[in-house]
């Protein structure tokens, strides 16, 4: 595989060629850029092309383990490798580090001590063997800005490391002790060498020659491979442990062409955060420090500041207002400037360098204090402003979008009258466009459209929008009708779509599809939070994407709840051996789960260690893993 880099000589356009802000060439680029037709036309003309090799160049690179894991990068590659929270990484190390697993998990710190680096050592050499242990002792000194080092790295506990599969661990307890075990033992291990081929191809005609080019890449010796690669927050990156073999290649050599495509390209938006590279981006302007990288991602979330789309985090209307709000008003004390800078204040304050008391009267009664700034702008800040939002969309005259007590909301004013309309709950500030806000303050202006009657209280039924999409009414509210029937339309129907008869059917939900046959019991059809689902005796089962609630029969219900039942028969575990407890008499059973064999105690799941196979583990042998289970738990 090969793409083209050069016509007549002539580089083609790549991304770094263009402006980031208009999205055209950068002025004095003396590249080509193809449009779709002459691409095509290219296309074309290249399949009757003669193909050839004319350069081939061959390097040799080394890649050096990252450093052992602190707070901030343990939390970055749990969320690229398991899409743990923050948060949840934080806790699941919490577990590890008070069962003796792992040293402390709140560390800024990269250094090993002796112990760890010789226990890493030890470890290489008996699994890997001696070619794979780095030829000197590896460390590391991390001097990030503010970096306090006062633990060593998070790494396995103990002056010998368990591997994984010894520790009885499960779950995502297993998951980041693997993974800190592996990070752990990879700082000790030799350099991976890899190989790379880069090879230019030519392929010319009687009126152009275009230059292509394929790059390869072999591992000639794995090293740190063999234990550890490191997440990118690349999603198109290629992982380092692959390879990409080129088949045997020698300058002259004529190539046949199998396939030839012309593919547009459009340059990206820069990704969103995810809460990997937020930690990455706090930790390299030195706000927070280990202990509070999860609390700031959990305040983000937790005041709908933002909200996760997949992995990434986006910004909510609330997030534009506040953050809008404190910039025009208190520039100073939301900067990052001024929050690294208090940092370091505190880190003086707590090395004696400082005094706390004059530090805090300057932060508050001082001539910029906190007191003073609030003050100033008591008078100043005008509240229908303050919850005024700009986004940098073009055309925009007119219309002007608010956060308001009921959510946010867009405003349009024409000949000194305003129209207001609510946002859908699921539009972020992102995916506002000028047609969409056209089209909400064209329904608002036309008000609820009538669909006719309903036949049970022979009011109107409508179809409107609010705060969490489109939906159907019956009447409008009153005094007598405070709180209408409403349903929600169904996901891809329009509101010019919805008529009487299919606004009927969906106020009919959850409808009644029949009994069932074996229970003689209720079985429904509705649309809940999650979608669309059939219901019977308490058991919900989500419809197939090929499934119309309002048209689901009894049958297909059926058959859909006997798949939920199936698949529950199946996640149950498996007894595999019984035996007795030796001092109770207690029946206690062995059981295969999705982890493992292990015993159900009580609420306790006692996990069978590694080596103890479940058909000859005696009564005495399992009294025991009981017993310290229990006392582990208290």
């Amino acid at each position: 595989q090969a793409t083209m880099s050069h016509l007549d000589g002539q580089r083609l356009a790549s991304g770094k060629d263009f402006d980031e802000s208009t999205g055209s060439l950068k002025k004095g680029s003396k590249v080509i850029l193809l449009d779709k037709t002459q691409a095509d036309a290219l296309q074309k003309s290249l399949l009757g092309a003669e193909w050839s090799v004319v350069d081939i160049t061959t390097t040799t690179e080394k890649r050096s383990p990252a450093p052992p894991f602190i707070t901030s990068t343990l939390q970055q590659e749990a969320n690229r490798k398991f899409g743990f929270s923050a948060r949840e990484t934080m806790q699941v190390a919490q577990r590890l580090y008070e069962n003796g697993f792992i040293t402390y998990m709140r560390t800024d710190s990269t250094n090993l001590s002796s112990q760890a680096i010789q226990a890493a050592r030890s470890a290489v050499t008996d699994l890997y063997g001696d070619e794979y242990l780095f030829e000197r002792v590896r460390t590391y000194n991390k001097k990030a800005k503010g970096a306090q080092e006062a633990h060593e790295a998070i790494r396995p506990a103990g002056s010998s490391f368990r591997t994984p599969q010894e520790t009885g661990l499960t779950g995502n307890e297993f998951k980041l002790y693997d993974l800190i075990w592996k990070r752990t033992m990879a700082t000790q291990m030799a350099d991976a060498v890899l190989e790379f081929t880069n090879v230019e191809m030519e392929a010319k005609t009687s009126k152009e020659a275009a230059t292509f080019k394929a790059s390869g890449k072999t591992i000639i010796f794995p090293g740190f491979f063999r234990a550890y690669v490191e997440g990118s927050d690349d999603p198109d990156a290629a992982i380092d442990s692959q390879e990409s073999i080129l088949p045997p290649l020698s300058v002259g050599k004529r190539l046949s062409c199998e396939e030839l495509a012309a593919k547009g390209h459009e340059t990206k938006p820069p990704a969103r955060f995810t809460e990997a590279t937020l930690i990455r981006e706090l930790e390299r302007n030195g706000v927070g420090r280990p202990s509070t990288y999860a609390s700031i991602i959990s305040t983000i979330l937790d005041r709908s500041y933002a909200v996760k789309q997949g992995s990434a985090l986006a910004p909510t209307f609330t997030a534009f207002a506040v953050t809008g709000l404190l910039e025009g008003h208190f520039q100073d004390l939301v900067d990052t400037n001024f929050t690294s800078g208090m940092e370091e204040k505190l880190d003086d304050i707590a090395n004696g360098e400082q005094d706390w008391i004059d530090y805090l009267d300057t932060y508050y009664k001082g001539e910029k204090g906190l007191r003073t700034a609030i003050e100033m702008q008591e008078t100043q800040i005008n509240p229908a402003n303050s919850r005024k939002i700009d986004l940098p969309i073009k055309d925009l005259s007119g219309y002007e979008i608010f956060v308001g007590k009921f959510g946010p909301y867009i405003q349009f004013t024409e000949n000194g009258e305003a129209q207001n309309a609510s946002l859908p709950a699921d539009m972020l500030p992102g995916d506002v466009t000028v047609d969409k806000l056209k089209e909400l303050i064209t329904h608002a202006e036309e008000g609820p459209k009538s669909l006719g009657t309903d036949p049970e209280t022979g009011l109107d039924i409508y179809v409107m929008t609010g705060r969490f999409g489109p939906y159907v009414q019956v009447g409008e509210v009153t005094d007598d009708n405070k709180k209408p029937k409403r349903a929600s339309l169904l996901k891809g129907m329009s509101m010019e779509s919805v008529d009487r008869g299919t606004a009927l059917s969906l106020l009919s939900l959850p409808r009644l599809l029949g009994n069932h046959p074996e229970t003689g019991k209720e079985v429904r059809a509705g649309l809940g939070r999650f979608g669309p689902y059939v219901v019977h005796d308490g058991a919900f089962k989500s419809l197939g994407k090929d499934d119309d609630v309002l048209k689901v029969d009894l049958d297909r219900g059926v058959e859909l709840l006997s798949q939920k039942a199936a698949s529950k028969r199946g996640a149950a575990a498996e007894a595999v051996a019984t035996l007795k407890h030796p001092e109770t008499g207690e029946v206690l059973s062995i059981l295969n789960g999705k982890y493992g064999p292990y015993i159900k105690y009580g609420k306790l799941n006692v996990s069978l260690p590694k080596k103890m196979d479940p058909s000859t583990a005696t009564p005495e042998e399992i009294a025991e893993l009981i017993k310290e289970k229990v006392a582990k738990s208290k």
